[in-house]
């Protein structure tokens, strides 16, 4: 296997058995990688051409979003309120800097598409599905590193700073990519794994596997260094082309299906503890001080998010039910009850990717305000037991 540069960030593999594929890095809303795709296309005449695009992410770039089909009932109930989160960040912060370059993300991937099926050149998608992504990466990670992961998605969606054009033209740049990836690396090393490690992989066996002699593949340039590393280690054969241990979502470990359990046994553990030293008359008093104080953390917050009055009271009620529960979080009823009462219009899904960049978006979209009470709910119910419930056991114990 031979690679040369033929530009910055174009790169040209020649594998042992002569065939040759093309990576042309770009930044996703930078008008230069749009130019570029176009150029390379042109020159080089290949007869596949791989994109860095999911089915589900093509499908919504080339088809639109039809709102009328989504449910935030099922969002909530599915648990899929941080993949929802996730991709709406992320939409934010791309779309942030393509207003200030005038290119729309991901316009030089559709480019290659458009051009490829003006020229009747084959086309493949040579992504994992962003939701099989996101969700490894929120499996991967600790308690702490989900929050983590989740505040740098949101912060990156409030960030005000503009990126000048030439700054994007850097980022092209290896060495500014790897040193990126490597300050991803130390601060979310399992979020990491998933997000850029494995999606290198799949995307390097991806455009490996497919049919063509000459391949051009549209990726972003910050995996051009781990694919050509991993094509390496395929022509070597150090590395099979089988890619379904990286294709599903893992399965929740025995030990994580335990610690679910673990709040819910002791609060029963401390109620018998209680019955059996005090009295039966005094445990349940010390179980009614445990549920008024997680009801009262969850309404609390349930108000200060600014939910529909009905919903307080549902976020009083379940709370307790849904700690003992760990298989429903509060959230969940929350989240379901606000989406309800506050019915979403198209128009608030429409405006999500603007709205989430301003505390204001928050309360004022209805699709958002439903993820906000949902989060704030959980958080009130946590506090009312951790914090709340040894307050009052102060005044009452």
């Amino acid at each position: 296997m031979k690679t040369e540069a033929l530009a910055d960030t174009v790169k040209k593999i020649t594998l042992d058995n002569g065939n040759t594929i093309t990576l042309i890095g770009t930044a996703h809303v930078s008008k230069n990688s749009v130019e570029d795709v176009e150029r390379i296309m042109n020159e080089n005449h290949p007869d596949m051409v791989c994109i860095e695009l999911d089915k589900g992410r093509y499908s919504s770039k080339t088809e639109g979003k039809k709102y009328s089909d989504t449910s935030l009932r099922k969002i909530f109930k599915e648990g899929k309120t941080f993949l929802v989160l996730a991709n709406t960040a992320l939409a934010s912060f791309q779309k942030k800097m393509g207003a200030q370059t005038g290119i729309s993300p991901g316009e030089e991937i559709l480019s290659a598409a458009k051009i490829a099926q003006e020229k009747g050149i084959p086309f493949t998608l040579c992504d994992r599905d962003i939701t099989v992504t996101l969700k490894r990466a929120w499996a991967k990670s600790s308690l702490w590193n989900k929050a983590k992961l989740l505040g740098a998605l949101i912060s990156s969606a409030f960030d005000k700073e503009e990126i000048k054009p030439e700054e994007l033209e850097e980022l092209k740049k290896g060495d500014s990519i790897e040193n990126m990836m490597g300050e991803l690396a130390k601060e979310l090393p399992q979020a990491k794994e998933a997000l850029i490690d494995e999606r290198d992989r799949y995307l390097a066996t991806s455009i490996y596997k497919c049919e063509g002699k000459n391949k051009v593949a549209v990726i972003g340039a910050g995996h051009a260094g781990g694919i050509i590393k991993t094509i390496e280690k395929l022509e070597k054969n150090e590395i099979k082309t089988d890619l379904s241990d990286i294709s599903t979502v893992p399965k929740p470990s025995k030990l994580g299906k335990i610690a679910g359990w673990i709040i819910p046994a002791a609060i029963i553990a401390f109620v018998v503890y209680s019955c059996i030293t005090y009295g039966f008359d005094q445990g349940i008093k010390y179980f009614l001080l445990w549920a008024a104080s997680n009801a009262g953390g969850a309404m609390l917050f349930a108000i200060l998010s600014n939910a529909h009055p009905l919903n307080w009271l549902v976020a009083a009620i379940s709370a307790p039910i849904a700690v003992m529960n760990p298989l429903v979080g509060v959230g969940v009823f929350t989240g379901i009850a606000e989406s309800e009462l506050r019915k979403p219009t198209v128009n608030d899904f429409e405006k999500i990717s603007d709205d989430i960049s301003s505390f204001k978006g928050w309360y004022k979209n209805r699709v958002l305000h439903a993820f906000l009470v949902f989060i704030a709910t959980s958080i009130g119910s946590i506090l009312g037991t951790f914090v709340i419930f040894p307050i009052v056991m102060k005044f009452f114990g």
